[in-house]
């Protein structure tokens, strides 16, 4: 009795295409993706529901918080030009997180998603987390270099970018 190997079905999954590492690196992204989706939502959320965030003054506000970090930030121009309007300012990061979230969990539009997400982390680690010590303790610049493979691969699974993708290939 013989037994061989076959090599034409080496590292597939029950009649999957590719085999298993093709698979994984196809998915590899995911955990990812369905994190920092999950994340923002809530992040934004969490403002546009939290009492007295929107107001320019008072503990847990938005204008409190820029005020107390202008003279630590990076960049304290950036700051003054929230305090102009804090209002203005938590109802944009609020929405622009809530987009983000959306966009990146669901797959729509996930490269500008990405971007915006990766845009909204770099303004926050230069202003809010600029005068964390040492610099990796401040949570934004981690963000930051987390939606940087995003920005890079976009959402190719599990996305309504994939599904346009794919009626568009079938449409041609």
């Amino acid at each position: 009795m013989t037994y061989g190997y076959r090599t034409d079905t080496y590292g597939q999954l029950g009649g999957e295409r590719g085999g298993w590492r093709e698979n994984a690196t196809r998915y590899a992204l995911l955990p990812l993706r369905i994190f920092l989706g999950v994340t923002f939502i809530y992040a934004g959320i969490d403002k546009l529901t939290q009492g007295g965030f929107f107001a320019a003054t008072g503990t847990g506000s938005v204008g409190e918080l820029m005020r107390g970090v202008r003279d630590s930030s990076a960049i304290p121009a950036l700051v003054d030009l929230a305090l102009k309007s804090p209002s203005g300012f938590g109802y944009a990061i609020a929405f622009g997180e809530l987009a983000v979230g959306l966009g990146t969990l669901f797959g729509v539009l996930a490269r500008l998603a990405a971007f915006g997400g990766a845009l909204i982390s770099l303004s926050l680690w230069l202003t809010v987390s600029w005068q964390s010590d040492p610099y990796y303790y401040g949570n934004d610049l981690v963000y930051l270099m987390a939606w940087l493979p995003l920005v890079l691969a976009g959402a190719p699974v599990f996305s309504l970018d994939a599904l346009w993708a794919g009626r568009r290939r079938r449409m041609t």
